[in-house]
C-alpha cells in the first residue's frame, strides 16, 4: 500500500502559483479518494497524504511538494531565447524523467509551461508503450493544466496532444471546441481561468480621479529575464518622457519574484519609481493606468477593470519566424475575449517611447474612452467563468483516477465536455 503520487512540472512563475493552488485543492480529494473501500483484498492505496514532487519554485515548495528542480529561472519565450538554455531543460528533463521511471506516479501533471510538458508527456507515453504488460503495470494518468495555445499557432500540435495526454484542462472558454473540431478524441474540460479567484467581484480598482491632475501608473515588464532586459530600458524611456508631460505623476512598478529587481535597476531605472516584488493585485487596484507586457498579466489588468497599453519585444529572430506562425490577430488576451479590442498593443519596433507615452496620454485624456474600456471588461470577466477553476480541475482529476483504475487508457466518448456555455451562465 502507498500513498497517490503525483509528478507536477511548472516552470514558470505564473505556474508556480498555480500548481500550488491546485496542490492545495487536490490533496483532500486524494485522501478522501484513498480511503475509500475498493473490492481487493490488499488495497493499492492509503488515506494517507499523497506525494507531491517535481519542478516549480517556491509557491509549490511553500504548498508541500518536493522540488527535484526549479526552471523558473529559465524561463523563455521563443527559439533563439530558449536555445542559450537547452542544457538546463535537457539536465531538468532527464532528471525528471528518470524520477517519474523510478518512482511511477499516479498523475503526471504538466501546469501550463506547454513546449516542455508536452515533450515530457509524449516521451513518458513512448515509454509505457514500450512496457505495457503485465510485469509492468504502471500507466499514469497523464494531464496537462492551461493548453499551450495551439489555436493561435501551429495547430499540428493538437494530433499529438491527442495521443499522448488522459484530460486537458481548459481555462479559456473557447478552447473546448476548438479541440472537438481538431483533436476530437482529446478530452477537455473547461473550468474557468484560475485568475477570477484571485479578482473577486469588487476586488478592483477603485478608479477615482487623481487629485495631482496626472495618471497613477503601474508598470509591468514581465515575470522572466529576457522580458526585464527588453522591457526595462523601453518602460524606463517612457517614464520619463511622460514625466515631462506631467512633472507630478505618479507611479510604481512591478515584478513577480525578489530577484528580478536588481535585474531591473541595472536598466538605467528611474530612482523616483518603486519596484515592488509580489503579486500585482494591489498596484493595479491603486493605479488609473497601466503600461503592461503581453501575457497574463493582461488578464489581470482587465479582471481589475483597469485600463491598459500592451506592449511586447522579443528577439528579432524570434519576432521574424513567429509572424509566420502566428495566426490570431491580437496577442493581449481580453482582446481576444471581448467583442472587440479593448487594449491598444505595440509590438516589437512599433513599442517605442514615444508611441507608448503618446497612447497613455490619449488615454488619460478621453474620460469617455476608459469608460467604455471598463465596460467591455466586464464582458471578459464573464467568459472566464465562476470562481473555483482549481477546485474544478482537481476534481477532473480525481474523477479520471477513478475512472482509469487499472490504468486502461478512458475512451473519449465517456470523457464529458463541460460546456464552455454552463460556466459562462454561472458566472
Amino acid at each position: 500500500m502507498r500513498p497517490f503520487r503525483i509528478l507536477l512540472i511548472a516552470g514558470e512563475p505564473s505556474g508556480d502559483r498555480l500548481a500550488a493552488e491546485l496542490v492545495e485543492q487536490l490533496r483532500p480529494r486524494l485522501i478522501e479518494l484513498g480511503a475509500q473501500p475498493t473490492p481487493e483484498t490488499l488495497p493499492r492505496r492509503t488515506a494517507l497524504p499523497p506525494e507531491f514532487f517535481g519542478a516549480g519554485g517556491r509557491a509549490l515548495r511553500q504548498a508541500g511538494a518536493e522540488l527535484l528542480c526549479d526552471l523558473t529561472p529559465w524561463a523563455s519565450i521563443g527559439l533563439f531565447d530558449v536555445l542559450p538554455r537547452l542544457k538546463h531543460y535537457y539536465r531538468a528533463f532527464r532528471q525528471l524523467y528518470q524520477a517519474a521511471v523510478e518512482r511511477q506516479p499516479d498523475v503526471i501533471l504538466g501546469v501550463d509551461y506547454g513546449a516542455f510538458n508536452l515533450r515530457f508527456a509524449a516521451a513518458i507515453r513512448r515509454y509505457l508503450r514500450r512496457r505495457q504488460d503485465w510485469f509492468h503495470p504502471w500507466q499514469p494518468v497523464l494531464v496537462q493544466f492551461v493548453s499551450p495555445q495551439v489555436w493561435a499557432s501551429r495547430p499540428g500540435r493538437a494530433a499529438q496532444m491527442e495521443r499522448t495526454l488522459d484530460l486537458l484542462l481548459s481555462i479559456l472558454p473557447f478552447e473546448p471546441e476548438w479541440f472537438a473540431h481538431h483533436a476530437p478524441r482529446l478530452p477537455v474540460r473547461f473550468v474557468g481561468h484560475p485568475l477570477v479567484d484571485r479578482w473577486p467581484v469588487g476586488a478592483s480598482s477603485v478608479h477615482r480621479p487623481s487629485t495631482a491632475g496626472a495618471p497613477r501608473l503601474v508598470l509591468l515588464p514581465g515575470s522572466r529575464p529576457d522580458e526585464l532586459r527588453r522591457h526595462g530600458p523601453l518602460l524606463a524611456a517612457t517614464w520619463r518622457r511622460l514625466r515631462q508631460r506631467w512633472p507630478n505623476l505618479e507611479g510604481r512598478c512591478v515584478v513577480p519574484d525578489p530577484s528580478l529587481v536588481p535585474m531591473l535597476r541595472q536598466t538605467e531605472w528611474p530612482a523616483e519609481v518603486p519596484v515592488e516584488a509580489g503579486p500585482a493585485a494591489p498596484a493595479l487596484c491603486r493605479a488609473d493606468l497601466a503600461l503592461t507586457k503581453s501575457g497574463t498579466i493582461t488578464l489581470e489588468c482587465a479582471l481589475a477593470g483597469l485600463p491598459a497599453i500592451v506592449f511586447y519585444k522579443t528577439a528579432a529572430l524570434t519576432y521574424r519566424v513567429g509572424r509566420h506562425l502566428v495566426h490570431v490577430r491580437h496577442l493581449a488576451m481580453p482582446n481576444l475575449l471581448a467583442p472587440e479590442p479593448v487594449y491598444p498593443e505595440l509590438v516589437q519596433d512599433q513599442a517605442t517611447p514615444e508611441r507608448l507615452a503618446a497612447l497613455i496620454e490619449e488615454l488619460w485624456l478621453d474620460d469617455a474612452r476608459r469608460l467604455r474600456i471598463r465596460e467591455a471588461l466586464q464582458q471578459v470577466r464573464a467568459r472566464l467563468g465562476p470562481p473555483g477553476a482549481c477546485a474544478r480541475a482537481a476534481e477532473a482529476i480525481v474523477e479520471c483516477l477513478r475512472r482509469k483504475p487499472t490504468g486502461l487508457p478512458v475512451p473519449a466518448t465517456n470523457a464529458r465536455v463541460l460546456p464552455a456555455a454552463t460556466l459562462a451562465r454561472a458566472a
